[in-house]
Formats: structure tokens, sequence, C-alpha cells
């Protein structure tokens, strides 16, 4: 397996390299989005107001806004149809509270209009949470049982995983799109006030590459070592 000093060589050539770009991802998102929840918005909506006006000017009047606690928890939960902003976006009129509100409403309209990716998302779901969690140490197993079964069975389980981590990212790059889209069009925000938005979107986007990549990287390690094991 070319263990190195406990590691095998395709964790460290694959597996650190992309958790230190999540890390760097995780570290421009906070930084961009604490950079921009002090910028406050010449109009004065709140992120609550702006997810309001998105969603009836879309015709989703049965889709609710409510907070949640926390900080970067905002999302869209399309069993209950409900718009969530945590604490910095729901009562703020920042241009990051404004950019993140936005952004979830537009998966409110990407669940409307049955957004292929978004329904091909939720599809992979169940066995994507499965793939995650149980995936890699099924496949570790078997590498270290000598098991086709573990091991190709914990590759085939976190592929899946993987794949719903790809499908994401158009889901997460549309809903961007969708939202700066709509504050051009409501007058949410000001000329100015659009970029800095864009970069908030953009920082949060990383994350879902970031994670995407990291993913990736111990999917290509499995595949990597089971054909080794195969040589050997």
């Amino acid at each position: 397996m070319g263990l190195f000093y406990g590691f095998d060589q395709y964790y460290l050539l694959l597996v650190v390299p992309a958790f230190l770009f999540a890390l760097y991802a995780q570290f421009k998102v906070k930084g961009t989005f604490n950079r921009y929840r002090t910028y406050k918005t010449l109009r004065g909506y709140t992120g609550a107001d702006v997810a309001r006006i998105i969603l009836d000017r879309n015709g989703l009047y049965d889709v609710a806004v409510e907070p949640i606690r926390g900080e970067l928890t905002d999302h869209y939960d399309p069993r209950t149809k409900v718009v969530r902003l945590s604490e910095p976006v729901y009562s703020r009129s920042s241009v990051a509270a404004i950019g993140v509100a936005a952004h979830e409403t537009g998966h409110a309209i990407q669940h409307k209009v049955g957004y292929a990716p978004l329904a091909l998302r939720s599809t992979l779901v169940p066995v994507a949470n499965i793939g995650s969690s149980l995936g890699p140490y099924l496949a570790i197993f078997g590498l270290i049982f000598n098991s086709d079964f573990l091991l190709y069975g914990g590759i085939l389980l976190f592929t899946a995983a993987v794949a719903f981590l790809i499908v994401t990212l158009p889901v997460e790059f549309d809903a961007s799109r969708r939202a700066i889209a709509a504050l051009e069009y409501e007058g949410a925000l000001t000329r100015e006030e659009i970029g800095p938005a864009k970069k908030v979107l953009r920082a949060a986007a990383l994350t879902y590459v970031a994670s995407a990549a990291v993913a990736v990287a111990n999917l290509l390690r499995l595949i990597l070592l089971a054909g080794n094991r195969r040589r050997d």
C-alpha cells in the first residue's frame, strides 16, 4: 500500500492538499461574510424582507421564511417548503445578509420549476448519507481483512456520496445566479452593492467546490489502493 509513517502515499498526495484547500475555503467564506455583514445596504431591506419579496414575485406564497439559530446555517427545506435564515441574515440589512437570503430563495425557485440537478440531488440523498458515513470505513476494512466484498461495496457506496457532492455544484451555482438576477430585478441592492454580494456568494460556492474536491480525493485514494492490492 505504500505506507509512509502510518499514512499511505495517496493520502499524502491527494487527500492532504484537498483538505488544505477546504480549510482555505472555510477561512475565505467566513472572512468574506464577516467583511460584508457590516456593509449596510442603502435600501435597508433585511434578509427576511428580500426573501419574502423574491418568493412572492415568483408566486411562492406557500414558502415560509423562518429564522434559525447559528451562523451560515441558512438553507431551503423542500420537504416543508421553508427558507430558513440564520440570525446574522434574517433580521440584518447587510450586503452579506441580502446575498445569502436571495441565494436560498434561488433553491426554492429551483424546486418550483423542477430544476433537474436539484431533483437528481434529492434522489441521491438516502444512498449518499449511507455512502458518506459507511463507505470509506467498509473499504478500509476490506483492505485490512482482504475482503473484495467490503472493499468494492464500500467504494460503490462512497461513489454515490461523491456523486451527490458533484451534482450539488451546479445546484449552488445556479441558485447564486438566480439570486443576483432577482436582486438586480427587484432593486434590493444598488449597482455598487451587487459586486460585494457576488463576492459573498462566490466565497460560499468555494466551500462546495472544496467539499467535492476532498471527496473525490478520498475516492481516488481508495480506488488506487484497491488497484495496488490486486497487483500485490
